[in-house]
């Protein structure tokens, strides 16, 4: 008698039937109930809802950005050239046939503008070495080129001294030359020695320890002391999103927006971290930031309206630049009075323009009041100074 068993799964219950049946009565009976699980049902599987990235605190993103790091490079070895000669049968004299190595491995650094830090950078960079030479003239193969990707506006030292200025996107800079492969036997061969044994040695490669230094790339940089709104006034004027929050506190690491125009000019703003009085002695946040100040084309000096004496500020504020790098706060400029929502800024701004000779832009980043105002002015200075230099001076 023919028997047949199936299994049947009740996707209500989430059990299984077995089912007997006689192959002649076509008689069905049920065995019993059993537990059923897969992975592969709809009703088993778990519904997970799509995760969302989390922003990174302002805190954490000081882990990920560093802006200088030292870095030994050490190019690669050249290949040894092999000493061999011909072996073949019925070929008593077949001569050298030993090939030369192949050369050692450079080291590049290029320039990534998708790269915004220097924390990928490890301490030591070894070049690839070159394939020894072999028998029956084969050459050694060359060693890969190692690429260094940096952010744009990298700085690159030696001994105190800049070798380097890395400005493009796609730049590169070859740091340390590979070292050339050897020569084998088969390249000595000549009439008067028609069986070198010689061989010339491979080279090693060079080195040397390059300082990297990032400096902020931008057509303005926004100075001021802590909580003097900057951070804020960058997102009133661009689409850059640093942290602000109702409470005082600084930026710790720049950020960098762009403000569009309608004729699609775009003009890059730097929000720099605070400056406190001794920066230049490296108090504080120190002159770690005040090398960013250096790559920007003209410099908005951002008050805090709402603190008495506010011209006290602009005048440290220049101070500190000027120890740092002589004729640094002479460069085109403009002052911008920021907080002016509060009820105590108007009278200090009266006491500001009474005490300095410049145009005040008054602005309030918080409603957005006279922010036009400072947006025609960050352009009239950017036509105005398509290539300042260090040391220029203009009034704003």
């Amino acid at each position: 008698m023919k028997r047949m068993v199936w299994s049947v799964a009740d996707r209500r219950r989430i059990h299984v039937k077995s089912f007997v049946s006689d192959g002649h009565k076509m008689l069905w009976t049920i065995l019993g109930n059993g537990s059923y699980f897969s992975t592969n049902s709809a009703l088993c599987a778990k519904t997970r809802g799509i995760q969302k990235k989390r922003d990174l605190s302002e805190k954490k993103l000081t882990r990920y950005f560093v802006d200088h790091r030292t870095v030994k490079l050490v190019a690669g070895t050249g290949g040894k050239g092999a000493c061999t000669f011909h072996s073949e049968p019925r070929k008593e004299w077949g001569g050298p046939d030993g090939g030369n190595g192949g050369d050692g491995g450079s080291i590049i650094i290029k320039v990534d503008q998708q790269v915004k830090s220097l924390s990928l950078l490890t301490p030591v960079y070894r070049g690839e070495d070159g394939e020894r030479g072999g028998s029956k003239n084969c050459y050694g193969r060359n060693a890969a080129t190692t690429y260094i990707r940096v952010p744009v506006g990298t700085v690159l030292k030696e001994n105190g001294k800049t070798v380097a200025e890395l400005t493009r996107h796609n730049q590169e800079y070859v740091a340390v030359y590979g070292g050339a492969g050897g020569k084998g036997n088969r390249f000595f061969l000549s009439n008067e020695n028609r069986a070198p044994v010689q061989t010339s040695p491979a080279e090693e490669g060079q080195q040397r320890v390059l300082h990297l230094e990032l400096r902020t790339m931008a057509h303005a940089g926004l100075v001021g002391f802590p909580n003097a709104g900057k951070s804020s006034l960058l997102r009133a004027i661009s689409n850059a999103k640093p942290a602000v929050a109702a409470y005082p506190f600084t930026t710790l690491n720049p950020h960098v927006g762009v403000v569009q125009y309608q004729d699609y000019v775009q003009v890059a703003v730097a929000d720099i971290p605070g400056i406190i009085r001794g920066a230049h002695m490296n108090r504080g946040l120190g002159v770690s930031f005040l090398r960013h100040i250096e790559r920007c084309r003209f410099l908005l000096f951002v008050l805090d309206l709402s603190a008495p004496e506010p011209w006290v500020q602009l005048q440290d504020l220049r101070f500190e630049l000027e120890q740092y790098q002589p004729e640094l706060s002479r460069r085109p400029q403009a002052i911008v009075a920021n907080k002016m929502d509060l009820p105590e800024a108007r009278d200090n701004l009266a006491a500001l323009r009474g005490h300095v000779t410049q145009r005040v832009i008054p602005v309030s980043a918080l409603t957005g009041q006279n922010v036009e105002e400072l947006i025609l002015h960050l352009r009239w200075l950017y036509d105005g100074h398509p290539h300042a230099e260090e040391g220029g001076t203009s009034e704003g």
